[in-house]
């Protein structure tokens, strides 16, 4: 039970390569607990001492003692900082792409939408919707302690963010789940680097607002950060995979530039990390930068891919991007929500991506696909079949951007034998509504 929540380690690098061993800082008692809040050490701190302790037990009566002065003096400086109820875990190893099931539980999942973060961040409004965005996260995860979550697109409302201090804004979206050692991965969504729209208002007195400016780095100067420049997509990418040890967002094939976040991760079996039990694929949906649209070198991508790992579709599959495909058209409920979808508001049109250029095809066609997930549009939260897979909404969970339903969070709960998909949402007022099964 204690270590099974290998996928809520940090998996850490040497320059040599990856660490034998995945660690985590775990209070006493939410050991005994099984953990709700999981809470992280430093990294490097992390890495020293337990290398240096893990050495003395192959060390010589000599090296021994030497190694003991310094691994206790590491673990007596973060007893000072973090005190005494805290210990550090080594969990076993897996790969960088692979998360594990808990054992006899299921694997579940958080997914958070359209959160918006940063939107009209030089108002009093602004900065008091990305409180309430957290509080909203903060409920989700402490009433259902999931896994793993996933950052479903929109993190950021990018055309608000003048110059190039949008890792600010998206470090305070991811920030959750952060402190609490849970996991995550991402998708882009058409805002997280759309181009920023110049307030009429700043023409006038008093003029342009104070703005926040990151600091000088390696690639840009104090003077360049605070340039009016956006953040792309790849610098967005990089500052989460580089500053974030639990992220498990990834640029994707740089062949399908400027498509950033494709990529696919590995929910493995507790006992063999080499047995998958579901595929969870990522596509950017495109949008800001670029055409909201999937491409044909994507879905091209999603062939290869899937055929290589995954050749019998013998292992279940879960698809996530941001902007619905036409496909949701064909399927979305008139008026109200009837059977066989399921869900609780249906206050809008699908607002789908430009073009269709191949992936649903692929998609339908492969029976191992169960679900595809997307945000986009707050209006909507339902889930209806199509064909032989289910096409869901997640719910608005963030203040920012538009509309004024009350803000909630999809939750997926896999089970590994037998293999299901049970779906249900978590609102910010505690309920539990529109539970649905997505797979026998």
């Amino acid at each position: 039970m204690l270590k099974n929540r290998g996928t809520a380690a940090t998996n850490l690098k040497q320059d040599s390569g990856e660490s034998d061993c995945h660690f985590i800082l775990l209070p006493t008692k939410t050991v005994i607990d099984a953990y709700p809040n999981r809470h992280l050490v430093d990294a490097k701190e992390a890495i020293l001492a337990t290398a240096l302790c893990s050495a003395m037990m192959e060390s010589s009566p000599t090296q021994l003692s030497i190694l003991c002065i310094a691994c206790f003096s590491l673990y007596f400086q973060l007893i000072l900082t973090l005190g005494f109820d805290y210990q550090v875990l080594a969990l076993p190893k897996t790969s960088e792409n692979c998360l594990r099931m808990r054992p006899d539980a299921p694997f579940k999942i958080a997914l958070f939408a359209d959160l918006h973060f940063g939107e009209d961040a030089w108002t009093n409004w602004g900065p008091r919707q990305d409180v309430n965005s957290i509080k909203v996260m903060d409920t989700v995860l402490d009433d259902e302690t999931p896994d793993f979550v996933i950052y479903l697109g929109d993190v950021i409302t990018a055309n608000n963010i003048p110059i190039a201090n949008a890792s600010l804004y998206w470090d305070q979206a991811i920030s959750p789940a952060k402190s609490r050692g849970i996991p995550w991965a991402s998708v882009f969504g058409n805002h997280d680097d759309a181009a920023f729209e110049w307030p009429m208002d700043w023409f006038s007195a008093p003029g342009i607002p104070q703005l926040i400016c990151p600091p000088a780095n390696s690639t840009y100067s104090r003077e360049e950060a605070c340039s009016f420049r956006g953040t792309h997509r790849l610098e967005l990418m990089k500052h989460e995979i580089d500053h974030n040890v639990l992220s498990h967002s990834r640029n994707g094939p740089k062949k399908l530039w400027p498509s950033i976040s494709n990529y696919v991760l590995q929910v493995s079996s507790f006992d063999d990390t080499k047995s998958p039990v579901v595929y969870l694929y990522f596509l950017d949906s495109g949008g800001g930068s670029y055409p909201e649209v999937i491409s044909s070198a994507q879905a091209e991508w999603f062939q290869h891919k899937s055929q290589e790992i995954n050749p019998d579709s013998r292992v279940p599959e879960l698809i996530f991007w941001h902007i619905p495909s036409a496909a949701y058209k064909k399927v979305a409920p008139w008026f109200g929500i009837r059977q066989p979808c399921v869900g609780l508001i249906n206050k809008e049109r699908v607002a789908a991506q430009e073009a269709e250029m191949g992936i649903m095809k692929l998609l339908a066609k492969r029976p191992s696909v169960k679900a595809i997930f997307v945000g986009h549009n707050h209006g909507l939260d339902w889930c209806c079949p199509y064909k032989t897979l289910w096409l869901c909404f997640a719910r608005h969970t963030g203040y920012g951007g538009y509309g004024d339903w009350p803000r909630g969070a999809r939750i997926l709960e896999i089970t590994q034998q037998p293999f299901s998909v049970n779906s249900w949402i978590r609102m910010e007022d505690n309920v539990v509504h529109s539970r649905v099964v997505l797979s026998p």
